[in-house]
Parts: C-alpha cells; structure tokens; sequence
C-alpha cells in the first residue's frame, strides 16, 4: 500500500512495542515503522491519550520510572516525522510530569492552560 503523503495516526501498542523490545513479531515491525518516522520518510501523529496510555502502562505496569519514560517520549516526539501541532504542549507536560508527582492528565491541563483558559478542578495540585 502507497502510504506517501499520508499521516499516520500512531496506536499506544506501536509506541510500547518500540519503546519496550519485548516482542519478537511486533518490535521489530515497530523499529522499522518508528525508524522511518525520526528520518522523516514517513509523518505520523501521536494523539494525546495514546502518550497518557503510554505512560500509564509504563508507569502502572512496567514499573518504569517518571524520569525515564519522560525521557523516550520526549525522543520519539522529537522524531522529524512527527507532525503533532500540540508537539510544545506535549513536550511542556511530559516536563512537569516528570519533576513533579502529579498525573499526566493534570499535566496535559497545565500545558494547555494559559491566558482565558482556566483550569476548573478539585485536585489540590493546581
């Protein structure tokens, strides 16, 4: 199939299997298909509950520690091939997810809040 031209929406399994080398049909297949987005051959984007479903798992099931998964997000959405218009808010909460012990979805909040927007919560973090 022709996939030139096109934008590739990215699934949280793709990012894990890439991230993680812990399958040996898929992370293959998903070093080959994240190789082709950092050079560029091929765009895609990463919707924002796919990265809050990649760190969950990370964190909740992996046992990987804040830091690091901050750390290869950040890398892949640095990736050339990604086309993300909110990349800056991305990027700007995976920053305070990773200094800060507040969830991700707090973060995201944060990142997109700004002059008239105003984040509406109960949680103390804000």
């Amino acid at each position: 199939m022709h996939t030139r031209g096109k934008i590739h929406l990215i699934n949280t399994n793709v990012i894990l299997r890439y991230l993680l080398d812990d399958h040996p049909e898929n992370s293959p297949r998903a070093v080959q298909f994240m190789t082709e987005i950092s050079k560029s051959r091929k765009k895609a984007k990463i919707p924002d509950v796919v990265v809050l479903e990649c760190i969950y798992v990370m964190e909740k099931f992996y046992k990987i520690p804040r830091q690091t998964i901050a750390d290869r997000l950040n890398r892949i959405l640095g990736f050339s091939g990604i086309a993300n218009a909110n990349k800056t808010v991305l990027i700007n909460a995976l920053m305070t997810y990773q200094s800060r012990s507040i969830n991700f979805v707090d973060c995201l909040l944060s990142a997109y809040s700004g002059p008239g927007k105003v984040i509406v919560s109960f949680d103390r973090d804000f």
